[in-house]
């Protein structure tokens, strides 16, 4: 199977993309949102973490088999996080003898 040949400008685009949104995550980080600094930081990462995988990872044009992996990859991160969040937030809930 042939790779795909990616113009030089989709690169730059992408590069473009991405540094754009880093100023943008810069300049919100400024802005009072009344508490949603939070959510729409992560939201910019998530679009700068699709561009990534994507255009510079050549997920677009790789096979679906590749596809497929970055997406079990993702839910196994997804796992991870719940997890993890699961232990820590109930830390609190169990008494701990002695104390």
């Amino acid at each position: 199977m042939p790779e795909e040949i990616v113009p030089t400008s989709t690169y730059l685009l992408a590069g473009g993309a991405l540094i754009g949104l880093t100023l943008l995550n810069i300049v919100l980080a400024e802005i009072d949102l009344r508490g949603f600094n939070t959510l729409v930081g992560l939201l910019i990462a998530a679009v700068q973490a699709v561009v990534n995988a994507l255009i510079l990872m050549h997920l677009r044009w790789s096979r679906p088999i590749a596809r497929l992996v970055a997406v079990v990859g993702l839910l196994w991160l997804g796992i991870l996080i719940v997890g993890t969040m699961d232990d820590a937030l109930t830390r609190g809930w169990l008494p701990v003898p002695g104390k």
